[in-house]
């Protein structure tokens, strides 16, 4: 598993792939209804990295390609997701 401090670390490498991609930026924008101004203001808030890496997770091309240009196994994006708020493992019995 990985710690939260890492977690948050990919969460932010996350957001600056998000950022750094034309087309990908406004998907993202507009599916989560942020703003320039929000984007800066919550790059360190765990829960928005969290969400940030929810975003990634809906697309399997999407993690390949964060994760290959990270230098990180796919994986890691799931388990840094589940380490942030938001992303705990629901047990319903």
């Amino acid at each position: 598993m990985i710690s939260a401090d890492a977690a948050e670390t990919l969460g932010i490498k996350a957001l600056a792939w998000v950022i750094g991609d034309e087309e990908l930026l406004p998907v993202f924008m507009g599916a989560s209804g942020v703003s320039a101004d929000d984007l800066r203001a919550n790059a360190g808030d765990p829960q928005f990295l969290g969400s940030v890496l929810e975003f990634i997770l809906m697309d399997d091309a999407w993690v390949i390609r964060f994760a290959e240009e990270a230098a990180i196994k796919p994986e890691l994006v799931m388990q840094a997701r589940m380490a942030l708020p938001g992303g705990e493992q629901v047990h319903w019995t």
